[in-house]
């Protein structure tokens, strides 16, 4: 039976893992994100993704690489905590935290067949994907911001409630 736990990967067990599904001809799709507070634009970019391929690799920040980011008072959610909760669902094949400021270590060591970005994005860090991806002939594809929807917004919204 396949839970939660076992879609957690590290990248030693899901670089081989990569390489067999691709010898098997899967479609492999990635995205990435702190997916701190999981919310119904997530799961949106998430089945969206999925539809893309036929494996759904989800790259999420690190705490640290999210403080580094975001600052000091995120992530809400602890990794092993935002890694379960992504796991869980249905359209998601496999998990990896990942410890850099981007993913690029990460998708290079997966090679997928498509990188996957929704919503809030900097081109700067985008640029160097869609480089990186085409460098194998990857697909780099992007799906537009879902407007009110965002961890920032949940978080402003319950300071606001509580006030």
């Amino acid at each position: 039976m396949i839970t939660s736990h076992n879609k957690i990967k590290t990248l030693e067990e899901l670089t081989p893992l990569a390489e067999s599904l691709r010898s098997q001809n899967k479609v492999l799709v990635t995205t990435n994100g702190s997916f701190d507070i999981l919310h119904s634009a997530h799961l949106n970019l998430l089945e969206k993704a999925k539809q893309e391929g036929d494996i759904l690799i989800v790259l999420i920040n690190s705490d640290a690489s999210i403080k580094r980011f975001k600052g000091d008072k995120r992530p809400i959610i602890q990794e092993k905590e935002r890694a379960r909760m992504l796991a869980g669902l249905a359209c998601v094949d496999y998990v990896i935290i990942f410890e850099d400021d981007t993913p690029l270590n990460t998708l290079k060591q997966i090679k997928p067949n498509k990188h996957v970005k929704g919503g809030s994005f900097l081109p700067e860090r985008i640029k160097d994907e869609k480089e990186l991806l085409e460098s194998w002939q990857g697909e780099f594809k992007t799906f537009p911001l879902e407007q009110g929807y965002s961890t920032t917004n949940i978080i402003d919204k319950i300071l606001q409630s509580y006030r």
